[in-house]
C-alpha cells in the first residue's frame, strides 16, 4: 500500500497508541513524521467510559499532542444518535458516569433500575460495577420492547503487561442472552461512527483515509466496509483470518520513511 497517496490517518487509541499507561513503541516517532508531512489524524476510539477531553488529556500525559477535534471516542455520539432517531427518550444506562452525563447533556431523561419499565431506550456501556440487579433491570426493559444499544462490543479492554479487563461486549453479551435480543452497535466496526469520523476530518474521502488499529474484527472489517484503507498492528502471535487488511505490521518503525 502507497502510504503517500493517503491524506489522513485515524488511529485506534486502546492497545495502538496505548496499552494501559504506556505508549506503543514507536508511534510516537510516527505521529510526529505523520505532521511533519503534513498529514491530518484523528484519534477513533470505541471508549464507553472516557469522552474526547479526558482522551486527549491522557494522550498529553503520555506525550502525544491533539487538539480537542482530533479525537473522537464512541460514547460522544450515542447521545445525539438517539435523539435523531426516536426524540428526547427515558434511557436506561448501565455504565459510568460519563455516558450518562453525556445523554443527559444531549436531551435525554435517565430512568432508575426500579423503573426499567419506563426506559424507551437501554443503553450498555463499561461498567465495572455491574452487577445482576442492573442485568435484570436492562434485560426485563429490553424484552419488553426497548431499544438496546451497545456503545460497543468489543470483548476485552488490554491493559498494561499482556493483561486485560472484560469489555463492554461481555456484558452484552450476559443482557443480549437474557433478554433474546441482541443489541444495535454504536462504535466501530458499524459505519456511522466512521462516518463522524471522516467529517471531523474535514471530509477527506474514505479512500484517501487510512484506519490503523489492533482489531481486525472492529478497526479493519469496519473501516473496510466504508472503503477506508486499513492498516494493521498485528498482537504478538495473532494471524489475519479472512479479515484481511491492506497491510500488516508488528510496530511502527516498520511504517518510517514510507511517507
Amino acid at each position: 500500500m502507497d502510504l503517500r497517496s493517503l491524506r489522513a490517518f485515524i488511529f485506534d487509541l486502546d492497545g495502538c497508541v496505548y496499552t494501559g499507561n504506556t505508549l506503543v513503541p514507536g508511534v510516537r516517532a510516527f505521529l510526529q513524521e505523520l505532521r511533519d508531512k503534513g498529514r491530518r489524524i484523528l484519534f477513533l476510539t470505541n471508549n464507553s467510559r472516557e469522552a474526547g477531553e479526558e482522551l486527549q488529556a491522557k494522550l498529553a500525559r503520555l506525550g502525544i499532542r491533539a487538539t480537542r477535534e482530533e479525537v473522537l471516542s464512541a460514547v460522544e455520539i450515542v447521545g445525539p444518535l438517539i435523539r435523531d432517531r426516536f426524540g428526547p427518550s427515558p434511557i436506561l444506562v448501565i455504565g459510568g458516569e460519563t455516558l450518562r452525563r453525556l445523554l443527559a447533556e444531549a436531551g435525554h431523561s435517565l430512568v432508575p433500575l426500579e423503573a426499567y419499565r419506563e426506559a424507551r431506550v437501554v443503553v450498555l456501556g463499561h461498567d465495572f460495577d455491574f452487577d445482576y440487579p442492573k442485568l435484570t433491570a436492562a434485560a426485563r426493559a429490553v424484552a419488553s420492547g426497548a431499544a438496546f444499544l451497545a456503545v460497543n462490543v468489543d470483548p476485552r479492554l488490554p491493559v498494561e503487561d499482556g493483561e486485560f479487563y472484560p469489555g463492554c461486549g461481555t456484558l452484552a453479551e450476559a443482557v443480549a442472552a437474557a433478554a433474546g435480543v441482541k443489541p444495535e452497535v454504536v462504535g466501530k466496526p458499524m459505519p456511522h461512527i466512521f462516518r463522524v469520523a471522516l467529517h471531523r476530518l474535514g471530509g477527506v474521502p474514505a479512500d484517501e483515509a487510512a484506519m490503523v488499529g489492533d482489531s481486525l474484527a472492529s478497526d479493519v472489517r469496519g473501516a473496510q466496509a466504508l472503503g477506508l484503507k486499513t492498516i494493521w498492528l498485528a498482537p504478538p502471535g495473532a494471524v489475519a483470518g479472512e479479515v484481511q487488511p491492506d497491510l500488516t505490521i508488528h510496530h511502527f518503525a516498520e511504517l518510517h520513511g514510507r511517507l
